[in-house]
């Protein structure tokens, strides 16, 4: 699990939810849903992610979690697509901060539930 002391005041995220959230629905999110949200976690564990890339990480990761969102998770086929857009637009920010140790890292773990 992560230290949470340089999560920039976001009250809505926390380890234990994300873990959570990942092992509950990561089959019904599907592999490109969790593979985004392990880079961006993996990513903010890195000591030279600044505070801003972690701002738009962990307030992305927020949303993944949160119970109510844009499109209810539990809603078939789509429900996981507003998490996804949120994810990826997240990635698009911080993508200088995702190298190849965090590919690494979320392709394994993704690799854990999905193969």
């Amino acid at each position: 699990m992560a230290d949470n002391s340089d999560i920039p005041n976001n009250s809505d995220y926390s380890d234990d939810s994300f873990w959570l959230k990942v092992k509950q629905f990561a089959k019904k999110a599907g592999r490109e849903v969790i593979d985004n949200a392990l880079c961006l976690y993996y990513a903010a564990q890195r000591p030279d992610t600044p505070k801003w890339a972690k701002t738009v990480i962990f307030g992305a990761l927020a949303y993944f979690i949160a119970p109510i969102d844009a499109i209810p998770d539990l809603t078939p086929v789509v429900g996981f697509s507003d998490d996804l857009g949120a994810l990826a637009a997240a990635l698009a920010m911080v993508s200088m901060y995702v190298d190849d140790k965090v590919k690494n890292q979320a392709a394994e773990k993704t690799a854990a539930w999905f193969d």
